[in-house]
């Protein structure tokens, strides 16, 4: 016994099948010849090339007015290299690898003495143990060691106040005890 649902789709269905198997047997040549017909008719006309609108030129008289092409004193004074006087950083010096963080990110964690030399023992934000010296740099504002002693490491960096101007400041990291 099938139930009423049944009987309704498998009429559907035979309908479909039937629609489909008319479709597998088409006759392509008719189609063959029409595409045949289109390749051998000749091309169209080509569309002419729109013209261009001509632009009149135009000659710039500056009368009283200045030359946009020359630099008047005042832009000229204002787009000279400033000079630097006394301090700056050096732009050639090599960047050392403690100088891609910031002062507050590194931590102090003792000192070493190897051969009269003073080493400071620097630990990073990642956990990486560094030695430093006198002479080497850390922090972002080109701060060079001066001093290292026990309970610190002093440091003279040199900080930009506006464009060319440049001043040291005197700062420090301390022995952090655990």
């Amino acid at each position: 016994m099938t139930s009423p649902g049944r009987r309704a789709v498998l009429p559907a269905m035979l309908a479909l099948a039937a629609a489909l198997a008319g479709c597998g047997q088409a006759n392509l040549d008719e189609l063959e010849d029409y595409v045949d017909a289109v390749k051998a008719r000749p091309p169209g006309p080509l569309e002419p090339i729109p013209e261009v609108p001509r632009v009149d030129t135009f000659v710039y008289e500056p009368g009283n007015r200045r030359d946009p092409f020359v630099m008047d004193d005042r832009t000229a004074q204002a787009a000279a290299p400033q000079q630097v006087s006394g301090v700056a950083p050096d732009p050639l010096r090599r960047r050392e690898e403690l100088e891609q963080y910031s002062l507050d990110s590194l931590r102090m964690v003792g000192t070493l003495e190897q051969d009269e030399t003073r080493w400071g023992l620097i630990v990073t934000p990642d956990g990486v143990l560094h030695r430093v010296r006198v002479g080497n740099y850390l922090g972002r504002n080109n701060g060079q060691i001066t001093q290292i002693s026990p309970e610190a490491i002093a440091l003279t960096e040199i900080v930009g106040e506006g464009p060319g101007s440049w001043r040291e400041r005197q700062t420090s990291i301390a022995l952090r005890q655990q």
